[in-house]
């Protein structure tokens, strides 16, 4: 029993050790980049500790989905944005940037959006959330993701509610830009990581976007993945570096690495470890890449919580994972 005790004081000692070292954000900024978690605004009331990890670890938030379609305009024309709006205090109160997320996407839509609107209603539809939306926070949000997973994965365009309107999604850049001509208006997927059908498809939408004179700032990619993946085998970089080379800003948006697989449940830690330190050892080298965000603070609260992707466990206890991130941003 006494030496369970001093192996748990020991093990207590280590972490907090740890955790005296530079925080996150602090190590991201001296690098110019910025980081950030997925956030549910009702945990800042209900969780002290979700609230203090976020603001001492990150210095970017981004609604998990209370800026979402659905969220926000529930009914036509009557706007709720009382959890929008506690996320946007928070984040002042802590000098943390805001990224909007998503004016539109395929999923999360309220029901009467499905009302088999005509092209022209649907372009008053779509005008006045952008308008309302991205104005309302007119200045105060850097970064939004102003379409989000348009390309399905056989690598052709989704369907959705909105494609009765043909060019819906130059027109939702063109009034985001005019809502808020400060914020940085990004296309935003999952799957895309490396080279492929679909990372294709979305280069070539991208590309006739700018070619046309659509106000698009950045790409932003999920890296929604699991224990096996590997920047290289993808060739992440070389993918990373053709979008960027269409003068596009790059950011890694939604990340989560799944603990799920073969092992032991340190060799699996560990693992989880090497997909973040390569993942962000990627965006580093790309000049364009700046912004790494988690998709969550704890694994407590993550959409994956069952296979602990994040680099908090449920206690709020840093992982190996959360390590790798903090030694990469320390080496020159």
């Amino acid at each position: 029993m006494p030496f369970r005790w001093w192996s748990l004081m020991l093990m207590c000692l280590l972490v907090a050790l740890a955790q005296s070292g530079p925080p996150l954000r602090a190590l991201a900024e001296k690098r110019g980049l910025q980081i950030g978690a997925a956030v549910e605004p009702s945990l800042l009331l209900q969780d002290p500790e979700y609230a203090a990890v976020l603001a001492r670890e990150f210095n970017l938030v981004v609604a998990e989905n209370v800026m979402k379609w659905g969220a926000l305009q529930t009914s036509r024309g009557q706007f709720n944005f009382g959890a929008a709006d506690l996320l946007m205090d928070f984040a002042r109160k802590h000098r943390m940037a805001v990224r909007g997320h998503t004016l539109v996407w395929h999923q999360q839509l309220p029901r009467w959006m499905y009302g088999g609107f005509s092209a022209a209603e649907m372009e008053t539809i779509l005008r006045e959330h952008i308008q309302t939306v991205v104005g309302r926070y007119r200045g105060r949000i850097a970064y939004w993701d102003v379409a989000n997973e348009v390309i399905g994965d056989d690598a052709r365009p989704r369907a959705t509610p909105f494609e009765v309107l043909p060019d819906y999604l130059e027109k939702a850049f063109r009034y985001a830009r005019a809502a808020d001509p400060g914020a940085k208006l990004f296309y935003n997927d999952y799957g895309a990581e490396g080279l492929g059908p679909k990372s294709d498809a979305i280069y070539a939408l991208l590309k006739g976007l700018k070619e046309k004179g659509v106000p698009l700032d950045g790409v932003g990619f999920q890296a929604h993945v699991d224990l096996n993946f590997s920047p290289a085998a993808v060739r992440m970089a070389e993918n990373l570096e053709r979008f960027a080379r269409l003068g596009l800003e790059i950011h890694i948006t939604e990340m989560d690495v799944r603990l799920v697989g073969p092992g032991s449940r340190a060799e699996r830690l560990e693992k989880q470890a090497r997909v973040y330190r390569e993942v962000l050892q990627v965006c580093l080298r790309q000049p364009r890449c700046k912004v790494f965000t988690l998709w969550g603070v704890s694994d407590a609260f993550s959409w994956r919580a069952a296979s602990e992707p994040l680099v908090f466990d449920a206690d709020y206890q840093p992982k190996p994972a959360y390590f790798a991130l903090q030694q990469t941003l320390q080496q020159p």
